[in-house]
């Protein structure tokens, strides 16, 4: 990809939405509203889910979708959540947003095609994260290709983790 990126500064993300996630407690345990198809426009509705776990230290990303619309859920250990506007049409290009989620603050996030994003489990402990993209992985079947931009094997990738 030739694409030219600025110097980045912090700021929100024009079309990502941060939702603190409210738990819903008995004495069986608790429940957290994540989704709703009254909330989202239906183009940004799920189509799939996945778990994944997380290692102390790992991260995973920096990447982006060309059309795939991420949904994840930080609601275990502690991630820090990298998003960089990549898109020169959005009013807030050129912006990075860096924050944390998990156990401590648990949140469902939407991130929007064109929106650079990565985490990093900052916690001493394994942790789990949960997204449902809008997109199948790999289109009906697996018979497509995959929606991704990698950028983390990128020596001069201009998204840093700092």
């Amino acid at each position: 990809m030739s694409a030219v990126f600025p110097a980045w500064k912090q700021g929100e993300i024009d079309g990502c939405k941060i939702r603190p996630l409210r738990f819903y407690e008995d004495d069986r345990g608790w429940l957290a509203e994540f989704f709703r198809c009254d909330e989202l426009p239906k183009a940004m509705h799920p189509r799939m889910g996945y778990v994944s776990l997380t290692h102390p230290g790992v991260v995973r990303g920096p990447h982006e979708h060309v059309a795939q619309t991420d949904l994840f859920l930080f609601f275990s250990g502690a991630f820090r959540l990298y998003l960089w506007d990549a898109r020169p049409d959005s009013p807030s290009f050129g912006c990075r947003f860096r924050e944390e989620f998990g156990v401590a603050r648990p949140a469902a996030v939407l991130i929007p095609p064109g929106v650079v994003h990565a985490y990093r489990n900052v916690g001493a402990e394994d942790a789990w994260i949960v997204n449902c993209p809008n997109r199948l992985y790999a289109g009906e079947g697996k018979s497509e290709p995959v929606d991704e931009i990698r950028y983390e094997d990128q020596p001069d990738s201009p998204f840093s983790m700092d």
